[in-house]
């Protein structure tokens, strides 16, 4: 069987998998009982392809737009003095309607947006400033949301219930029953009058009504569930200015007129335009399918809802927001694409198709032996050519009996129970810190055999302070006031951060805890933030990226001249200056001696496991504009900052816990190599027999070398987003590792992309990384991804039980019924029994199966990596077992249980067969609770704490007793005696100790 599945079922990728191979694994099932409820959790790729389509429509957009650009003008000359509002808007005081200002930024027009007086023109209309942002009251923000609307998608309405309930009434084989039920009523009923003529028709439709409304119930809350999650996905928070001060909001509150504030790796949360900003980079490709950035600036002010800011930073005035915005018509035929069904459903999709294939064989098999058998008792009675309504109803049994076996055979819960299993752990995971945007991250992480963890804010606090400082030459505080001068200076204009007075009239620092930690060391020193930055004017921006490993500003003074300001990893920066400012404040030559001493400060603060930057500028000469490039040496150091990160609690007991699950934990830094080193071994990362390496180092390494130390890397220090994509890409391609990475930058997005399961920060991380990640770490801390690998190993373990349990209902619903027609002409298990056989292994089983929450059993196995088989030697080994031995126990009773129980007249086969319904029940539901554990031979241990798992058993034990005692006449049962009942129970209690014998079996 595995062969099989990995023939026609193994192309299926955890992510990134083509709609080509998508629709291949759905050719391949053949034999699907209800494709509305199999394929609801997979992808729509007929609604994909018209997603592609409209974005091949956005990005024909621009050869639009320019082409129709002279006509515009053309036009622009006859409506310059026709423009107007509508009264409505002109009642509250706006200049500008909100389709008006929607097709301002839509049609990228120019000479629209002059008309309306440029940006600031706009900005007046739209009664907003553009330094101060909006200031309204909750009335104004009643009105403005009322007139412009709110930067909100509309989303497909939620399902109702009703909706689940149709949807699995499309399943053909329940289809077919209800025929049979409806010919079984009428011929019933013509022939015995009612009510009795109607018991078995009414029987059968009992039972699809209950298996009907079961199944709905349990998808359901599934729906739910995924819509709950969907929503936590949503949740993003953007920095705005809003009534004179900086804020925090959700993107949802956003309307036109805010001012809000992009830097690297923000996704833009509505159609505005620029207002100030530098080297403002836009990725375009999720809005038209372009790879190409496009460059923002006051010539080319437009930017759209749903793109992300690739490098830079800018200011923007919101114009339009929700399903005006160009994203907003986007997302609607996005929504319908669904998510990709994971590898797990694919492979579990093929067995049922494989095993339903065989069902399908064997139904027809014994409705051929049945129908025979009846052929043959008539001819020897001589009565072939004589047929009354009771051999019509016989004849419609064995049809029915035959259909029942299909459904039973046709396990369309193994697919539907990953998603179950998956829901659950989704559900959980998000309270604990981890939100899951791909449904296959959950088992590909049960899988996982390394994590590439940054440090910074992942296995660190990400709470900086500055703690030593080395400025001038000199480690004492005492520094010279012409050198505090330029440092405050450096400190305060060469940042990504700001700081701003709050509604208590507070200054709060903003930015990333680097920026806070040098800002606060600036504040420290006496300097003033608003001060400084008034008293220069900015000419250009090198925003910090990972490739650089530096930041850099271009200055204006005041009092005249052009300064540069440089800040960055130390030895890069150290490296680019030829002068330094010594302890009198003078600027000298860097001699060796300096530069030695400055070296092993920087060693010295590393090995103290501090972060260290170097500060620099240098005066450049006039004549410098925004295109000049900051240079690239030439800088006079001011000096080193050692900034303490401290490790974050229970990092080294985790690390721990994967290296006895048989995961590798790497460290992947952009940071120094002493720094990273002692981190490394703070947190049990780096190990005596491993390597440390330099980012540079490793890129010159040669093939043959890369193959000898890669198992042996450990900690990657000074690393570029290449390094750490070209690390996992061979880790994956080279050595078979299943590889989770974390990332929190822009430019992680690639190596997110490549690994196995991308794990994005949920604080420091930008939007570009979360875009790209599977699982949000929503916390940023590295317990959590070990929390993760635990669910999914537990998801992965879930299914496996739930495979395990239902094979084993499979193969003896199959061949009891088989066997018994072809030996006895009559079919012990009747369709009704089999449709509550089909719902405690379909729906209840997966419902008790596929909850079991993780243990610290399972951090305690070896990975299953990527060469893994599903069903593995184990299961094989329990599947046959029990299957052998309830196979024994209902031949047993076939055979002997009238004479055991001295059973005679007229209903000693009702009896008889009631019996073996009850006993087989009662051994699948033993067999449930054998499955919680594969290998363990304690299989009670925790179950009191699964209320799902004693909920299903308990209810299926309730209805079980209603079936026997009470439905009789409908489920073709008799009441048994307390004698029976214990049988039936002792058998299905033998299975217990007859599990832990087949677990003793070595495989």
């Amino acid at each position: 069987m595995e062969d099989c599945l990995n023939e026609k079922f193994d192309g299926v990728k955890a992510k990134h998998s083509s709609l080509e191979v998508l629709q291949k694994w759905r050719d391949a099932c053949c034999l699907v009982k209800n494709s509305k409820r199999r394929f609801r959790f997979t992808a729509n790729i007929q609604k994909r392809n018209e997603a592609d389509a409209m974005r091949r429509k956005n990005k024909n957009l621009r050869v639009v737009v320019l082409a129709s650009k002279a006509a515009y003008r053309l036009i622009n000359c006859a409506e310059a003095s026709s423009h107007t509002v509508h009264e409505e808007f002109k009642a509250n005081g706006f200049g500008i309607s909100a389709d008006d200002a929607c097709f301002i930024v839509e049609s990228h027009n120019p000479e629209k947006l002059t008309r309306h007086g440029g940006v600031d023109g706009l900005a007046a209309k739209l009664k907003t400033c553009t330094t101060n942002g909006l200031a309204m009251d909750d009335k104004e923000l009643t009105c403005r949301q009322q007139l412009f609307g709110t930067n909100e998608f509309t989303e497909r309405e939620q399902r109702s219930f009703w909706v689940f309930v149709y949807e699995a009434l499309q399943d053909m084989t329940l289809m077919v029953l209800a025929v049979c039920a409806f010919v079984s009523l009428i011929v019933g009923i013509a022939t015995e009058g009612w009510p009795t003529g109607a018991h078995d028709g009414l029987g059968i439709v009992a039972s699809i009504l209950l298996v009907v409304f079961v199944t709905a119930t349990s998808d359901y809350r599934q729906s739910l569930q995924f819509k709950d999650l969907d929503k936590e996905k949503k949740k993003i928070s953007i920095q705005v200015t809003r009534n004179g001060y900086r804020q925090k909001l959700s993107i949802y509150e956003l309307l036109p007129g805010d001012i809000v504030h992009l830097a690297i790796g923000d996704q833009v949360p509505a159609d505005g335009l620029f207002l100030s900003g530098f080297a403002v980079s836009i990725d375009e490709s999720s809005l038209t399918g372009e790879s190409e950035p496009v460059k923002v600036n006051t010539e080319n002010p437009y930017l759209l809802s749903g793109t992300k800011v690739q490098d830079g930073s800018c200011k923007m005035l919101v114009v339009t927001v929700g399903m005006r915005t160009q994203w907003g018509k986007l997302m609607a035929t996005l929504t319908e694409g669904g998510k990709d069904e994971t590898p797990l459903q694919v492979k579990l999709n093929g067995c049922a198709t494989i095993i339903g294939k065989i069902g399908l064989v064997f139904a027809i098999v014994t409705f051929a032996v049945l129908v025979q058998k009846l052929f043959a008792s008539k001819i020897i009675d001589g009565s072939q050519w004589s047929w009354s309504g009771d051999d019509a109803l016989m004849l419609l049994e064995y049809f029915a009996i035959a259909v029942t076996i299909v459904v039973v055979a046709v396990p369309e819960g193994l697919p539907l129970a990953v998603t179950l299993s998956l829901a659950f752990a989704m559900k959980k995971m998000m309270n604990d810190k981890a939100l899951v945007r791909n449904l296959a991250a959950c088992e590909t992480m049960g899988s996982a055999t390394t994590i590439c963890s940054d440090k910074t804010g992942t296995l660190t606090t990400n709470h900086m302070t500055v703690v030593k400082s080395c400025i001038c030459l000199n480690v004492s505080n005492d520094i010279h006031e012409s050198a505090k001068k330029i440092l405050v200076q450096s400190i305060f204009t060469n940042t990504g951060g700001e700081v701003v007075v709050n509604k208590e009239g507070k200054n709060e620092i903003l930015g990333s805890p680097t920026d806070t930690a040098i800002l606060e060391f600036g504040l420290s020193l006496g300097g003033d933030f608003q001060a400084e930055r008034e008293s220069t004017k900015v000419i250009r921006v090198e925003p910090f990226n990972s490739t650089k490993k530096q930041m850099g500003v271009v200055l204006e003074l005041l009092e005249g001249g052009v300064r540069a300001h440089c800040k960055g990893a130390s030895e890069i920066v150290l490296a680019a200056c030829d002068k330094v400012i010594n302890q009198n404040g003078e600027v000298v030559t860097l001699d060796d001696e300096q530069l030695s001493y400055l070296k092993s400060t920087i060693d010295t603060f590393a090995g103290e496991a501090l972060r260290t930057l170097c500060l620099a500028y240098m005066d450049l000469e006039d004549g410098v504009s925004a295109d000049t490039p900051i240079p690239s040496s030439g800088y006079t150091c001011i000096g080193i900052v050692g900034i303490k990160d401290p490790v974050r609690p229970g990092v080294k007991e985790s690390v721990a816990l994967c290296r006895s699950a048989g995961i590798t934990v790497r460290m992947v830094t952009g940071d120094n190599i002493n720094t990273a080193k002692a981190i490394a071994r703070e947190c049990g990362i780096l190990t005596d027999d491993g390597i440390a390496i330099e980012g540079p180092d490793f890129r010159e390494k040669s093939m043959e070398e890369l193959l000898e130390i890669i198992p042996k890397i450990q900690v990657m220090a000074r690393s570029s987003p290449l390094d750490k994509h070209t690390l996992v890409k061979h880790l994956r391609t080279t050595f078979g590792e299943v590889v989770a990475v974390t990332g929190d930058g822009t430019n992680d997005a690639p190596a997110l992309h490549e690994a196995d399961i991308g794990l994005a920060m949920g604080i420091a991380g930008t939007e570009v990384a979360k875009e790209s990640a599977d699982v949000i770490i929503l916390d940023d801390n590295f317990s959590t991804i070990v929390t993760v690998a635990k669910w999914g190993r537990s998801v992965y373990v879930n299914i496996q039980k739930f495979v395990q349990f239902q094979l084993t209902v499979n193969i003896v619903a199959l061949i009891v019924n088989f066997t018994s027609a072809c030996l006895t002409g009559t079919a012990p298990l009747t369709a009704v029994q089999l449709l509550w056989v089909n719902m405690i292994m379909d729906t209840l089983g997966a419902l008790a199966l596929a909850t079991e929450p993780p243990n610290d059993e399972l951090m305690k196995r070896a990975p299953v990596g990527r060469k893994g088989n599903f069903i593995s030697n184990v299961m094989w080994r329990n599947i046959f077992g029990q299957a052998v031995y309830q196979f024994g126990v209902i031949w047993l009773l076939q055979a002997n249980g009238k004479s055991f129980f001295g059973l005679d007249g007229d209903d000693s086969d009702l009896i008889l067969n009631t019996l073996i319904f009850n006993s087989f029940v009662f051994c699948q539901l033993f067999n449930e609770v054998n499955s919680r554990e594969m290998e363990k031979e304690n299989v009670l241990d925790g179950i009191w704490k699964n209320k799902v798992f004693i909920s299903v058993i308990a209810s299926t034990v309730v209805f079980q007793v209603i079936i026997i005692e009470y439905l009789g006449t409908f489920a073709n049962t008799s009441p048994l005696t307390a004698t029976q009942w214990l049988f039936s129970i002792l058998s299905g209690c033998l299975s217990m100790p007859i599990a832990v014998f087949l677990k003793r079996i070595p495989v």
